[in-house]
């Protein structure tokens, strides 16, 4: 193998490892304001009538909660994932929209998307104040009522799947 590629692929190592590292205290950052002891309730009916309950959810199984909106553009890359995450059996997913209007335009939204997953409109933001989440998106893993990890920005579909499967 010539110098050359040796320093392009020492070049790509180092630059994968600094936005790990920068995408990691980023997040820490970001979750200081979550709470750490007790999770604020996050429970009711969601834009498809079916009720749900978080806390009582992860005790059973992992819990993505996914804090998004319909105007947020990298909302864009990381809803996909999430909706295909939404057909596992081995954890639940439940979206709260964040000031996205009224449940019909959320709906709306889904449905034009085809995203199947469980969303709990949030549409003056209450619950998201409550969550300390400030920016979208947000991905929140819970498993037996505390946060597990948490994430803002555009996530890889691996790095989801890892957050998930950590949690177990």
């Amino acid at each position: 193998m010539s110098s050359k590629w040796k320093r392009r692929i020492r070049e790509i190592l180092f630059t994968l490892a600094l936005i790990t590292v920068l995408s990691f205290a980023m997040d820490v950052w970001r979750s200081q304001d979550m709470p750490q002891v007790e999770l604020p309730e996050v429970q009711g009916f969601t834009t498809s009538g079916q009720v749900v309950d978080v806390i009582t959810m992860s005790k059973e199984k992992p819990v993505l909660v996914y804090f998004w909106a319909t105007w947020c553009p990298a909302c864009k890359f990381v809803t996909p994932t999430v909706n295909w995450m939404s057909d596992s059996e081995h954890y639940s997913v439940v979206g709260i929209p964040i000031s996205s209007g009224s449940d019909e335009r959320v709906s709306r939204f889904l449905q034009a998307h085809d995203y199947q997953f469980e969303n709990l409109n949030d549409p003056t933001g209450r619950i998201s104040r409550q969550w300390g989440v400030s920016v979208t998106p947000t991905v929140v893993i819970v498993r037996n009522g505390e946060i597990h990890s948490a994430t803002t920005g555009i996530t890889t579909p691996p790095g989801l799947l890892a957050r998930v499967w950590l949690a177990k």
